[in-house]
């Protein structure tokens, strides 16, 4: 794994928002082809495998949480539980996850799994894509993000019915970006498709349904908008009355796996496993740790420990759920700069990765997506 130096291309901005990527730079330098990553194939392997193996190991966790009652790790409300469990009994699905690993070249750990609504998906799948086929044609990548994404709605086309779906997100430019993407991708897969703002997606109280502007019954509907936020803002409570005549894309039981809380039932579940990061609801004997709000974003409230002291810190609105301490992980680092792997799985299968580099410890939204290549 090496940080190698490059040169941004002629007309770079130009020629991603031709791609429909128009994020690239709002708040400073986002995309960032200064600089790539160089992997070899034996490290790619380690990637890949670790993803296959994680994501089987968080599916077994989804079942132990269940099983052992273990609602309360997550703050799930009482009346919120079995609708979890009907949308995992009934296999409703998941399209996509993305890992956040911590890898040095040899060790390889698990950070957090954004399970519910990873971002990153345009950029990981098809703008480092464009940028490896102009400026390295005959290297490769890890990266079949885009056909995994095309062939597992087809594949879901079979047992969704009608094949009309409505992808919602909120309106800033990120979310949209990566929705109209996810859009696209099924549309491609045959499926008839609109986007709706989050916001506009209409609850007719006389028949327990979601409708859209036109009064439309929505029945199939991806959301890239996190269930804790749903939970909290009222909406969950339409989910129950809805009884699943609406079907939401990611499904309920993601959210057990995207919270921060998911980390010390996988250590518990298996432990000492070559992948994790000891971690806990409390700190035990750690001295060198993260201590993590069980739900956040880009590193909000996060707060890094060693031997006991605080190093540091990011402020935010995540603490009110409570906390996790997770072992330390030493990101390498590379003149200064971090980078943290987003290994994606896609239908069930590793489908590529994309990297955010930051000059902070914590990847926060100041990060940068650095481009990768396989060397041999």
């Amino acid at each position: 794994m090496e940080r190698i130096q490059s040169q941004f291309r002629k007309n770079w901005e130009h020629k991603l928002e031709n791609l429909g990527f128009g994020y690239h730079s709002l708040e400073g330098l986002y995309w960032d082809e200064s600089h790539y990553y160089q992997f070899s194939l034996s490290e790619i392997n380690i990637i890949e495998s670790a993803t296959a193996e994680l994501w089987q190991m968080c599916l077994e966790a989804v079942d132990y949480v269940i099983e052992n009652n273990l609602w309360s790790k997550f703050n799930i409300p009482e009346w919120f539980k079995n609708y979890i469990i009907t949308s995992w009994e009934e296999d409703h699905p998941s399209i996509y996850g993305r890992f956040d690993f911590g890898f040095d070249g040899k060790n390889l750990k698990l950070l957090e799994f954004n399970a519910d609504t990873p971002t990153s998906l345009y950029e990981a799948s098809v703008i480092q894509w464009y940028w490896l086929r102009e400026m390295f044609p005959d290297k490769d990548q890890f990266n079949s993000i885009h056909e995994k994404l095309v062939d597992y709605w087809t594949y879901l086309k079979k047992y969704m019915n009608p094949h009309y779906l409505y992808f919602a997100s909120l309106t800033n430019i990120e979310d949209v970006t990566n929705v109209e993407y996810m859009r696209d991708c099924a549309s491609q897969a045959g499926f008839d498709t609109e986007f709706i703002p989050v916001q506009d997606i209409g609850w007719a109280e006389e028949i327990d349904e979601f409708v859209a502007g036109d009064r439309s019954v929505m029945e199939y509907i991806f959301k890239l908008y996190p269930y804790e936020w749903i939970l909290a803002d009222g909406f969950g409570e339409k989910l129950v009355k809805n009884d699943f005549r609406s079907q939401w894309i990611e499904p309920a039981w993601k959210i057990l796996l995207s919270s921060k809380a998911i980390l010390p039932i996988l250590w518990e579940m298996y432990p000492n496993h070559p992948y994790l990061l000891e971690s806990y609801f409390e700190p035990r004997h750690l001295k060198d740790f993260a201590k993590k709000p069980v739900y956040s974003r880009e590193g909000a409230n996060v707060v890094l420990h060693k031997n006991n002291i605080p190093v540091e810190q990011n402020g935010g609105d995540y603490d009110k759920e409570g906390f996790i301490y997770q072992q330390l992980f030493e990101l390498p680092g590379f003149e200064g700069n971090y980078p943290v792997i987003g290994s994606w799985v896609i239908g069930q299968e590793p489908a590529g990765i994309g990297i955010r580099e930051s000059v902070h410890l914590i990847t926060n939204n100041e990060s940068r997506f650095i481009p990768h290549l396989i060397s041999d």
